[in-house]
């Protein structure tokens, strides 16, 4: 007996929900990134339809910050063997401050945090070279004198 493999239907409307729901964005951010006309009412019509045209599909790709080939292109497969690797908890790639994917801090704080310090860092630098050159001009005041 052989078995006919039915391809894999791809619904772009449900892409864009996984690939929304994945980056965290509400259908009501989503709306606003999309432009005045949109809403959320708007957003859910357009995450039912299998079938979105291309100028539109691009419009949503580049709000999502995302390749229109990965709306077009996910299917369960792939989606489910995405969202397996996150709860696979034998994997461990050895990420600071995460366990099995969870992390346990926020990248963007841990930025802010980053860029406070470094700025500290410059203004200690600016200080040190404006005592530095306050040393120079003293220097090179004194020896006019003489």
């Amino acid at each position: 007996m052989t078995t006919i493999a039915m391809p894999n239907k791809i619904h772009q409307g449900r892409n864009v929900k996984r690939i929304r729901e994945i980056l965290d964005i509400k259908q009501d951010a989503l709306a606003s990134l999309l432009g005045d006309d949109w809403n959320q009412q708007k957003v859910s019509l357009l995450e039912q339809k299998e079938i979105i045209d291309a100028p539109l599909l691009e419009q949503v790709a580049k709000a999502l910050n995302v390749p229109a080939d990965a709306i077009k292109n996910l299917n369960e497969d792939a989606a489910n063997n995405y969202f397996n690797t996150f709860n696979d908890s034998s994997v461990n790639n050895g990420t600071v401050g995460c366990t099995n994917y969870h992390c346990t801090f926020n990248a963007i704080d841990k930025l802010v945090e980053v860029f406070e310090e470094n700025k500290k860092l410059y203004e200690r630098l600016l200080q040190t070279e404006k005592e530095k050159n306050e040393l120079l001009e003293k220097r090179l005041a004194g020896r006019g004198k003489k």
